[in-house]
């Protein structure tokens, strides 16, 4: 298993600790972003987690035209780069097209592929070129070992330090199952395997105009999760799903993320002991 550099001092896979990507679906403000990279964080460090902030700068995909997106690749990416060096978390962001993988690479430390765009080659050959980890999230669409075909376009791109997300697969309407054989499958690959817990529980477009979810849920597939193995736990989060501007039905509300992260460490603790 490779270990992949996010910053010098936090890696993912190879024997690193697990790492927590976590933040609000997307900026809502940036008074906002920087209260949940620092709540965020401040649980992860109390806990002994590596973490990276994570939120989205423009929601591309959202159900409806009237959807909220975000500030935009502007104003978005100067706040990220503002919570990096405020507080000293490293940031992911997604893009997506290869002019915003070129950008973003300016203000950010790691490139996210969405999953909707995950086989786009130009986009994939744009982040590789940016020599920033890129994590790619796995479609609904496409079977874990189709992620050996994104993995090969990257490398060939001349990116090595790759990080590989399970999200859920379409099944049927307005519904996604997660199917654990993924992470090992995609695993065989040598990179490491992220795991997606709240948008495993989203429910695409079964809001009517918005996607609904179930976060209740999360936890539970992330404790399967971390049973089977993974490298880092990625979890949407914001102190009001209620009110959030996108994602809120999925999201972890902030007051429940600590006995979550201890449940789901535990169990990651205990399987590395195992296998050593």
């Amino acid at each position: 298993m490779k270990k992949v550099e996010i910053t010098p001092n936090i890696h993912a896979g190879g024997g690193a600790p697990l790492l927590l990507i976590a933040g609000p679906c997307v900026i809502e403000s940036r008074k906002h972003a920087f209260f949940m990279a620092h709540s965020i964080g401040e649980i992860a460090r109390n806990l002994g987690i590596p973490y990276v902030f994570k939120s989205s700068y423009d929601k591309a995909n959202r159900t409806s035209i009237n959807s909220f997106r975000g500030p935009g690749p502007e104003g978005g990416l100067k706040i990220l780069q503002e919570i990096k060096n405020g507080t000293g978390f490293p940031v992911l962001t997604d893009v997506h097209s290869p002019q915003e993988a070129e950008l973003a690479a300016r203000f950010v430390d790691v490139i996210q592929i969405p999953a909707f765009l995950c086989r786009q080659t130009d986009l994939l050959l744009a982040a590789a070129g940016t020599g920033l980890a890129v994590n790619v999230k796995k479609g609904q669409f496409l079977a874990p070992g189709d992620m050996a075909h994104v993995v090969g376009k990257l490398e060939q791109g001349g990116c090595e330090k790759i990080l590989l997300t399970e999200r859920g697969t379409t099944f049927g309407y307005h519904n996604l199952v997660v199917d654990l054989r993924s992470l090992v499958i995609m695993r065989e690959t040598g990179y490491p395997i992220v795991f997606d817990a709240t948008h495993s529980v989203q429910m695409p477009g079964g809001a009517g105009g918005a996607s609904g979810g179930d976060w209740t849920m999360a936890p539970h597939l992330a404790r399967g999760a971390a049973g089977v193995g993974i490298d880092a736990l990625f979890l949407e989060v914001h102190d009001n799903p209620e009110q959030a501007k996108s994602d809120g039905p999925n999201m972890i509300p902030l007051d429940k993320l600590e006995g979550i992260l201890k449940e789901v460490t535990a169990i990651d603790n205990a399987r590395r002991e195992v296998g050593k």
